[in-house]
């Protein structure tokens, strides 16, 4: 059985994740937008409720992943408001005007983020350069990586995924996302040795997770 995250864009869909045999979930509002950080009682009311491991996204809009200083302030607060609530991690990437890791903002928010580990999510796959990539990630302190292999999905993203297992050796987690489903998710595996993965879990194109999938997922 693989170690599986339910990326969640609502209370109901976290519920769900949890009831049905989730590792951990990704929490987030703005899912047209790919994910934002999610309002803060959202979390508080969550938290009474899952015992799981849960880590908060922190992105303040859509779009690409260069912020202004005011919004990488905003980060900055709502990252220490919200790890207030006791919180498991947090989920964040930033790039340059460059599309390269900005390592000085990352490890910014890594050190902020301390004791919680932190996740660089898909932000990765708009990166230039895997490997030299890769090394910034690990430098700036996170302790994940989500990523599709810089690739617009998992199944055509498998060869880079494949070599970012390989290339960390240990040295970071790969957490496989980015079109993941129970009907690909043993290929991918099994050609990729990852060891955790990444989905929404919604099978209706609509916004919540579904109980079968997330129960197929864990049970692949």
């Amino acid at each position: 059985m693989s170690k599986i995250e339910i990326a969640c864009f609502n209370p109901e869909s976290a519920i769900t994740a949890f009831e049905n045999g989730a590792d951990r979930i990704e929490l987030c509002d703005g899912l047209s937008e790919g994910g934002t950080t999610p309002d803060f009682e959202t979390v508080k009311q969550l938290r009474k409720k899952i015992n799981i491991p849960m880590f908060v996204m922190i992105r303040p809009r859509g779009g690409d992943f260069t912020y202004s200083d005011e919004e990488f302030e905003q980060m900055k607060s709502d990252l220490t408001r919200l790890k207030s609530l006791n919180v498991d991690g947090f989920v964040f990437g930033i790039l340059d005007e460059n599309d390269e890791v900005n390592t000085t903002q990352n490890k910014e928010l890594v050190e902020l983020a301390k004791p919680h580990p932190c996740t660089f999510h898909r932000a990765f796959d708009r990166a230039k350069n895997l490997e030299q990539s890769l090394e910034k990630v690990i430098s700036s302190g996170f302790a994940t990586i989500l990523t599709s292999g810089q690739q617009p999905n998992v199944s055509k993203g498998k060869e880079n995924l494949k070599k970012l297992v390989e290339l960390s050796a240990g040295r970071i987690e790969i957490l496989v996302g980015g079109g993941l489903r129970s009907r690909n998710i043993e290929e991918i595996r099994d050609f990729t040795k990852a060891e955790y993965f990444h989905s929404s879990a919604i099978t209706d194109g609509g916004a919540f997770a579904s109980a079968e999938e997330v129960a197929a997922l864990k049970n692949k």
